[in-house]
């Protein structure tokens, strides 16, 4: 991919609503315990997520979404609500895991399909818009690793404790394999998406997209988190110009 990326203004694209998305586990345990069984079942969990960058009012905006406004979707507890400081927190750059064997490329267009395009039929339908239906998938910015499945959640521990711990002392991913870790549960690779110039997008109605402008990430892992708050760094390689 170049390195010089067009951003259009995200007045240009059209938002709409689609099903909602639930969650697939009931509980934080329930989840540990299903990425427990999966790696038993097919070894390291694979995760693609994209980096969607536009522009307003002429500064680079990532596209991320929210769950129901009352999520925490980053960390191993990642059902507990933001009790941080604002419901920002619980955003979180859109993709999903990989099946075994499944193209990365391939399979980050699946998923954002599935989060994020109109459903077949409906009056946003891409297709019937003869707008660009496709995601145009670029450079991998980065690799985080998940050492374990393991929680940090002890008896008579405060949610509000749990939650500071985790964000400065227990990432969930590391941007390396720690030196004791030889069998990492997880890899995460972070895409950026060359957005067209214009593109209907449909929202979860559990969920919520929102514009994160970069200056808001940079150096705030305190609120966002080590992965959301290195984004600028990740796209500094690139020149930006403005459509």
């Amino acid at each position: 991919m170049s390195n010089t990326i067009a951003l259009y203004p995200l007045s240009n694209f059209t938002f709409s609503t689609k099903e909602a998305q639930p969650e697939e586990d009931p509980s934080v345990s329930a989840r540990l315990q299903r990425l427990q069984n999966n790696y038993e079942d097919y070894g390291m969990r694979r995760t693609v997520e994209g980096i969607l960058v536009v522009h307003d009012h002429g500064h680079p905006h990532i596209l991320m979404l929210q769950i129901a406004n009352a999520f925490f979707k980053l960390y191993v507890f990642y059902f507990i609500p933001p009790l941080l400081r604002g419901d920002e927190v619980s955003v979180f750059k859109p993709g999903d895991y990989l099946k075994p064997g499944e193209d990365e490329i391939e399979g980050l267009k699946k998923r954002l399909d599935d989060r994020l395009a109109p459903p077949p039929g409906s009056q946003f339908d891409q297709a019937s818009h003869g707008i660009n239906n496709d995601w145009e998938i670029g450079d991998c910015l980065a690799q985080w690793w998940r050492p374990n499945f393991e929680t940090f959640m002890g008896e008579g521990t405060s949610i509000r404790a749990i939650i500071i711990s985790i964000l400065h002392f227990f990432p969930e991913h590391y941007p390396f394999i720690p030196a004791h870790i030889t069998k990492p549960k997880e890899c995460k690779k972070l895409f950026v998406v060359q957005m067209p110039e214009k593109k209907v997008l449909a929202v979860p109605k559990n969920m919520k997209l929102l514009a994160i402008p970069l200056f808001e990430l940079y150096d705030n892992a305190a609120r966002y988190g080590p992965q959301l708050s290195a984004i600028p760094h990740l796209l500094s390689r690139y020149n930006f110009i403005y459509q």
